[in-house]
């Protein structure tokens, strides 16, 4: 159980009496990431019993970002900085390293923040609590199969720290319940949703190869927001044709 608290340590603000040993933590992420979706989840239930599904959504994405210290939003917003500048590797680098925001991040941030609040808001309460619960977790495997197939940008102390045998043994264990939790609750929607999981590795991978020559910590985080938008949407698409979904 030391791996379960040092990913709560990894990934949210709580302080628990666990470290921060990333090789350990590496199975748990995707678990630690399905409670983060099941608490906002639960949010967008309760605050739907006296507000409007728009306010519900919003506080509901709100918990997620303050749980986790928009540590994955940080990430997606340096990416597209980096990635957004025509610049060589070493000083996409740099730009992800300064604290301060460009006009590409900023915009990153507002439409991502935003598709995920009407993404939740179209979904009944039920339904969104099943589904932030998958896309949290689908997204953590996501990162952490990006980091499994993927160099470490040359530079990079954060993705080097990833980049380990005992870290890599974690890898199958977290993917392996990601899925299962998706199956279980979406049941053949977890095909599509592994589908845009793929295609989030895919896309920032490609990138950060071309831009970085490797992986960094802020393309995990980028992934990890792709795949969890991606999956948020799709449930919501599927939630508005579908009538079983309306449970």
């Amino acid at each position: 159980m030391n791996g379960f608290f040092d990913a709560v340590s990894l990934l949210t603000r709580l302080r628990t009496r666990g470290g921060r040993d990333t090789a350990r933590a590496i199975p748990w992420l995707p678990v630690v990431g399905a409670l983060i979706g099941f608490v906002s989840g639960f949010v967008y239930w309760l605050a739907q019993l006296a507000l409007t599904p728009l306010i519900s959504a919003s506080l509901a994405i709100t918990t997620s970002i303050l749980l986790t210290g928009a540590l994955h939003e940080d990430g997606l917003a340096d990416v597209a900085d980096a990635f957004g500048a025509r610049v060589e590797p070493e000083r996409a680098i740099e730009i992800m390293r300064d604290p301060h925001h460009g006009t590409y991040g900023i915009l990153a941030l507002m439409v991502g923040t935003a598709l995920r609040i009407a993404a939740v808001a179209a979904m009944a309460p039920a339904t969104a609590i099943v589904g932030l619960a998958a896309a949290h977790s689908l997204a953590r495997a996501g990162a952490i199969g990006l980091m499994a197939r993927m160099r470490p940008a040359p530079g990079s102390t954060l993705g080097a720290a990833y980049k380990n045998t005992a870290a890599q043994k974690g890898t199958l264990a977290g993917i392996t319940f990601a899925l299962a939790l998706a199956f279980v609750t979406m049941g053949i929607w977890g095909f599509p949703a592994a589908a845009v999981v793929s295609a989030a590795i895919v896309i920032t991978g490609l990138l950060a190869q071309q831009k970085l020559r490797g992986f960094s910590g802020d393309v995990l985080g980028a992934t990890e927001q792709l795949a969890e938008i991606g999956i948020l949407l799709l449930v919501a698409s599927a939630s508005a044709g579908i009538p079983w979904w309306r449970a």
